[in-house]
């Protein structure tokens, strides 16, 4: 094994680890950082992979931008740094459950499509082809199925963010 597939293995489990904690930590404000650190997880993993392009974008828009403004809104929130009891969720398990059944029917129905295991052109030698990039995130033999299924599940994230934030009639204030 060589070392930067021990460095790959190392930031992936990194990564893995705080994605996970985004979801079962309890208080907004540990989801938030650990969201900072799954992002930067993942820009590294961009620059092992040699795709300049994707780390500068990952770094500036999704750590420097979006991570950010989540931190601010989270802090300007009401309650947001109030300490409730146990600092995980308690119905974790559950979430973990939905999750597995969406991954293996994912998985199940993806690999009925004859192009599922299909590899894709990669960039030319000596930098990246952006042209080549962006082409392979609209072909169907490419990347359009996962990018699809990228942007459902952030709408999905988003309608769920919306709905949390609500605050609900006949609450506390």
């Amino acid at each position: 094994m060589t070392p930067i597939q021990i460095v790959f293995i190392i930031i992936a489990a990194v990564t893995l680890g705080s994605a996970l904690m985004v979801v079962s930590a309890r208080r907004v404000m540990h989801s938030a950082l650990w969201l900072v650190l799954t992002l930067l997880g993942v820009a590294i993993l961009f620059a092992l992979l040699d795709s300049r392009f994707f780390v500068v974008v990952q770094v500036i828009v999704y750590i420097g931008a979006i991570a950010i403004l989540i931190i601010f809104a989270v802090m300007l929130t009401r309650h947001a740094m109030s300490d409730e009891g146990s600092p995980l969720n308690r119905y974790w398990w559950a979430g973990a459950l939905v999750a597995a059944v969406f991954l293996a029917s994912l998985i199940g129905i993806l690999s009925t499509w004859g192009n599922f295991s299909t590899q894709v052109r990669t960039a030319t030698q000596g930098g990246e082809n952006l042209v080549t990039l962006g082409l392979s995130f609209v072909d169907p033999s490419g990347y359009l199925v996962p990018f699809e299924v990228a942007s459902v599940m952030l709408l999905a994230a988003l309608i769920g963010a919306v709905y949390v934030a609500l605050e609900r009639r006949g609450e506390k204030k």
